[in-house]
Formats: C-alpha cells, structure tokens, sequence
C-alpha cells in the first residue's frame, strides 16, 4: 500500500467523484482510476461504490478512511521535517475558505506566498462552516477562514485574526427600496429572498439576524453559490443580504439596515497558537503581516489579533 495510493482514496472521498479528485491530484482521471483499482485489488475489496451519479464508500472504504487520515498526517509530518530542514524548498499546505470571503483578497495574498515559496503547494478548499471546521480540526486543513456560530470557533481551534464585515441588502435596480438607501428589518416582511443553502457562514448570519428581530424572511430561491445569487437578486427574483464589497462588486443598488446594523464574523482559525507544518507557518505568518498592513478596509473590516 502507496501513500500516494491513499492520497488518491482521500481526494476522491473529499471531492465526491474520480474526475474532480484527479482534477485536484493534477494527474489525468485514468491514472487516479488505476491507483485506486490497484489499492483495492491490494486490499482484497471495492472501497467505493461507483453505481451512481456520486460515488461513496462501500463499508470497506469506511473502515479504511480513519486509518488513511492516520496514515497520511504521519506521511505529512515526515515531509513537514524535511521541508523545515531545507529551509521551506518544497512542502504543502491546505486551506479553507468560505465562498463570500470579502475581508481578505486570498487569491493576492496567495500569489505573493508563491513567488517567496515557488517550491510550496498550496491547496485551497471552499466549503460550507461545518465541512470546514471538521476538516481543520481532522488535520486535513492547515488554516481556515470561518464564520463561527455566534463568533465562538470550537474547543481546541485557535483564532489568529479576525474581521468584522458590514451585511447590506441587495436589490435589483430600479427597487423599491434602491432609491432609499437604507431601510428598517421590519419593513422587510413582505419580500422575498434569496438565498445560501443551509451552513454557510453567510446563511447563518443572516438567520441568526432574521431571528433576533423577528423576520420571518419568505425564501423564493437558495442557492450554492454567490454569483448566481446575485444574479438572481439583478433579475428581480428576490432581494438578499450579502457583505457589501460583494454588492458594490456586482453593481446592485446596496441598502443599508438600520435598527440593527447587521453584520458577521470571520476569523482566520488554526488547530493552535503555531502550525506545526512548516509551510503552514509560513502563510500564516505571511497572511497575519498582510493583515496588520492594511490600512483599514471601508466597513468596519479592521483585523484584530486573534
């Protein structure tokens, strides 16, 4: 049995399928196909079903899973070694992201940790809070930025820095509402809303919200993913609450709330006070020196140390 064996069993399992796992392995869907055939012709079972649309574990594939987690961090700490002695050379790490993160430009501050460690892979993963949160607290994620349930992360994860971001309501143009500016939770009963899918950072802000004033919001639409949702917001479908950077980047009529001014949490977490996965040290320590660099974003987005 390979480590690059399991490796491949891990990235199906995360990904869901074998062409989105090859896709993250960066090798081509029948060599990924191959390797795990060949672990499994290994280990005398079929570790996924591969009947439907969706592949998932038969009950050997469950009870290989722990001990591949196990395996694999071990695997992972022995390069960690390395790569401290050879000054970060080579090495990987693996973060988390919500999909609406506004507070921080990632995609930047990922490329300038590239060309200072061109020899690091970095791996970036967006999923809901919850899926997050487990994979940070399993190993599988070195760092996340998370929206934690009432700004409280679980036992056992640190917070390192943290932002506040302005929600505002979008509209389409020409709304009633576009023209005020601003407008009250209570004159909002009536509308109808779009919405993220149940455990997103985003969809439990605005819930706690709803509830703590007593809106009880008519959901016309959910959805996974923020471009459509603001481009069915444009359409007229319904109206919805999104961090403002989004709104102004989409062009949408952004209408503040009074009474309250609605906000949420983000907080760039890890499993400790310092990775022990050397890269991992490495892009937090250069995204907390991005962090303290600003200058103080619009929206009252100012990270705090953790």
């Amino acid at each position: 049995m390979e480590i690059r064996q399991l490796r491949h069993f891990m990235a199906v399992v995360t990904e869901g399928s074998f062409t989105a796992a090859a896709r993250s392995e960066l090798i081509v869907q029948s060599a990924l196909s191959t390797s795990i055939r060949n672990l499994e012709r290994e280990l005398g079972a079929d570790l996924f079903d591969r009947t439907g649309r969706r592949v998932v574990l038969t009950e050997a594939g469950r009870a290989l899973l722990p001990q591949a987690r196990a395996l694999l961090a071990g695997a992972e700490a022995a390069r960690e070694a390395v790569a401290a002695v050879t000054g970060l050379a080579a090495g990987r790490v693996a973060i988390g992201t919500i999909q609406t993160l506004t507070c921080v430009d990632l995609p930047a501050e990922l490329a300038a940790f590239h060309a200072e460690f061109p020899g690091i892979q970095v791996s970036v993963r967006d999923a809901p809070v919850a899926e997050l949160t487990d994979a940070l607290r399993a190993g599988e994620l070195d760092l996340a930025y998370l929206v934690p349930d009432l700004g409280q992360l679980p036992e056992g994860l640190t917070a390192h820095a943290t932002w506040h971001e302005e929600l505002v309501l979008v509209t389409a143009p020409g709304h009633r509402l576009a023209a005020a500016g601003r407008t009250l939770i209570k004159d909002l009963a009536e509308e109808p809303f779009v919405d993220f899918r149940a455990g997103t950072g985003l969809e439990t802000a605005v819930r706690r919200l709803a509830a703590h004033c007593g809106l009880e919001r008519r959901i016309t639409c959910d959805v996974t993913q923020i471009g459509l949702l603001v481009d069915l917001v444009r359409a007229g479908i319904g109206v919805a609450f999104v961090p403002r950077e989004i709104g102004e980047r989409a062009g949408l009529p952004c209408v503040r709330i009074r009474q309250p001014e609605p906000g949420r949490t983000v907080v760039l977490a890890g499993r400790g006070p310092a990775p022990r996965n050397p890269a991992a040290r490495a892009l937090l320590a250069h995204l907390m020196a991005a962090a303290r660099a600003a200058a103080g974003p619009p929206g009252g987005r100012r990270p705090a140390a953790g």
